[in-house]
């Protein structure tokens, strides 16, 4: 697999992760922990790298407490519940890059206007990323291979089913189901 295209993804089993999603929206005592625990380390390390280590904790708690306050409107028939957190993450981090390019730091004692390690197309490039591992991670394995395969090795149908000794027809029904899935998971969660 091509470094660019690298995308570690840990894939929790369906049945914890609805367990999670409901929950959460039962306001279990419980969830928070449990969601922080699931989907904690990909909304920090997107706060990291739109913000940088120093707000980032904060801001990602804040994001935890808007996504528990606000649980009520979270439906998971729309998307998956990493995926709306990464939602309200795009929110916050972009209200945060527009607060700091608004108030003046202190740079060696001069003033000078705050800039951001990513500009909020960059936020949004990466908040996509990670909207598209939790999309490939929900895929049944074979598909989420094959399409791994197809768009991130480059390989033809014919070479996967070489690879995989499936029939032509079984490795292009599970890329064309495997992506229509996703596309529907994707439309839900924006």
């Amino acid at each position: 697999m091509s470094s660019q295209y690298a995308v570690s993804m840990r894939v929790p089993e369906v049945n914890a992760v609805d367990d999670v999603e409901a929950s959460f929206v039962a306001g279990e005592p419980d969830a928070l922990r449990r969601a922080y625990d699931a989907q904690g380390t990909p909304i920090y390390t997107l706060c990291r790298r739109s913000l940088g280590a120093e707000v980032a904790k904060d801001i990602t708690q804040e994001i935890f407490a808007s996504g528990w306050f606000a649980r009520r409107q979270y439906d998971p028939s729309r998307g998956s519940l990493g995926g709306w957190l990464v939602g309200i993450a795009r929110n916050k981090i972009i209200d945060q890059l527009r607060a700091q390019n608004r108030r003046p730091q202190l740079v060696n004692g001069e003033t000078s206007v705050g800039t951001a390690l990513l500009s909020p197309v960059e936020v949004d490039a990466l908040a996509d990323r990670l909207l598209l591992a939790d999309a490939m991670a929900q895929l049944p394995a074979r598909s989420r291979r094959m399409i791994e395969l197809a768009f991130f090795e480059e390989l033809t149908h014919l070479e996967i089913a070489e690879r995989c000794r499936l029939p032509l027809g079984t490795v292009k029904s599970d890329i064309r189901r495997g992506l229509a899935r996703m596309r529907r998971q994707l439309e839900r969660a924006s």
